[in-house]
């Protein structure tokens, strides 16, 4: 025991270093982008902070004999491996290093805030409360997690989509063609043009295929935690705080995918509707951890 908490101890200290590299040594090669030493740094701090965060829910797993799941502290390192994991699955298709410079800052954030900013009982590995000692936990809170993950990126892809847009617009205004414009410049003010509209479409398409994932999975999430609900406390829904923000944010996503499925809709207006959920998604997964005690006792902050 005192072997795994030494290395569950290193493993928490190396992930957040990692994390802090990684995301300075981004944002550096996203300004010096023929850089091949912060381009190499980048992506094996990144590579480094995934590894060592697995590890540190294998470790947490060995020691208490669950599945690390049973309280806010471990779901916030649950949360951090799906994101890192989904965004460089995300970057070998978009092939583009604003993903990680967006994920990284905020995948550090809530690290911080795991280790940090929460009591540090919760850190220490006990063993799992009656309500949680079911078969039910692994399958409702992974789930659950593996949703919060892809559409929390899916939504930074949006948001990232009306970021871009906003830019390019500006930079249009700013440089308006004009009938005494060189063919050279006019030439290249036309190919940025096509590479913004380029980058907007596959960001668009990749937002949308994300939350698209996300989407059946919080709906496997909220019905599994229906019947584990009725299991544990003899009701499937109980108007939990939780469970009512859990309504809240599939209710949004899925007026996401309604307009783009039947009305049509795409690029700036879903990914409005998708920044929204953005904003939503973080409500339910914390925002309601700082509002008062309810069934989901053992996610609450006291």
């Amino acid at each position: 025991m005192i072997e795994l908490n030494t290395i569950q101890s290193f493993l928490m200290d190396a992930t957040f270093f990692l994390l802090i590299a990684a995301t300075i040594s981004s944002w550096i090669n996203l300004f010096f982008l023929n850089s091949n030493l912060w381009s190499l740094t980048a992506k094996i701090t990144n590579l480094g902070s995934t590894f060592s965060l697995i590890l540190l829910l294998l470790v947490r797993w060995e020691s208490g004999k669950y599945f690390p799941l049973s309280n806010l502290y471990e779901s916030i390192l649950f949360l951090s491996a799906i994101l890192l994991i989904a965004q460089q699955l995300a970057e070998l298709k978009l092939s583009t290093r604003l993903i990680r410079c967006l994920n990284l800052p905020l995948v550090l954030c809530l690290y911080w805030f795991g280790n940090f900013g929460l009591p540090p009982e919760m850190k220490v590995i006990t063993g799992l409360a009656p309500s949680l000692q079911s078969n039910w936990l692994m399958m409702h809170v992974s789930v659950m997690m593996l949703s919060y993950a892809t559409l929390i990126l899916g939504s930074l892809l949006s948001l990232l989509f009306l970021i871009i847009q906003f830019f390019s617009s500006k930079q249009n205004q700013s440089t308006p063609l004009s009938l005494s414009t060189s063919g050279i410049q006019e030439n290249n003010i036309i190919e940025t043009k096509n590479i913004q509209l380029s980058l907007l479409e596959v960001i668009d398409i990749w937002s949308y295929r994300l939350i698209g994932l996300g989407f059946p999975f919080l709906t496997l999430g909220i019905i599994s935690g229906a019947v584990w609900a009725n299991e544990a406390w003899g009701a499937y829904w109980s108007w939990d705080p939780k469970e009512s923000w859990a309504l809240i944010t599939w209710l949004i996503f899925a007026i996401y995918l309604h307009t783009r499925l039947i009305k049509g809709w795409s690029g700036q207006k879903t990914a409005a509707i998708g920044s929204l959920g953005f904003v939503i998604i973080w409500v339910c997964y914390l925002g309601v951890n700082f509002l008062g005690k309810g069934l989901h006792s053992y996610g609450w902050i006291s």
